[in-house]
């Protein structure tokens, strides 16, 4: 059953099991509060379980693209399109939270997003092979994130 994030009352609901479940519940709202706003889409997300061809196809273009594997577990995934933009987010226990942004038109204007909750350390899976840039998030304190360009069709 899917979850409507409400980003006016942050909830760690599905969240629990985090050491950082409130930055991450922040996290995840501050994403929830962007797409309304830019969009006007109700985010969403469903239990890891019920979204598990989401997190396939999130683990496959990070595996593909950067040869990267999370070891963190995943704890919820949303995906939509607004647009022409093609979305998932992934939500792990450790605090990360990574997002694809893909264009279904324009193969030049793709993406994976690594944003860290405020508190956690940066997965040793992508330690040496990301920089990180901080910003501050009202919902989710400090924010650090990071991202790819892709161009492969997935």
């Amino acid at each position: 059953m899917p979850l409507v994030v409400d980003f006016n009352e942050v909830s760690t609901a599905g969240l629990e099991s985090s050491p950082v479940a409130a930055a991450l519940a922040g996290l995840r709202a501050h994403e929830a509060r962007y797409f309304k706003r830019k969009y006007d889409h109700v985010f969403t997300v469903e239990a890891a379980e019920e979204a598990q061809e989401t997190i396939e196809w999130v683990n496959r273009i990070l595996a593909e693209e950067r040869d990267i594997v999370i070891a963190s577990p995943p704890l919820e995934a949303t995906a939509f399109q607004v647009k022409d933009i093609r979305v998932a987010y992934v939500f792990y226990e450790s605090g990360l939270s990574i997002n694809v942004m893909y264009t279904v038109d324009d193969p030049k204007r793709r993406a994976v997003g690594f944003k860290l909750s405020e508190g956690m350390e940066v997965p040793k899976e992508l330690t040496s092979r990301f920089k990180f840039a901080r910003q501050k998030s009202k919902l989710a304190g400090t924010i650090r994130g990071s991202y790819f360009a892709f161009k492969n069709d997935y």
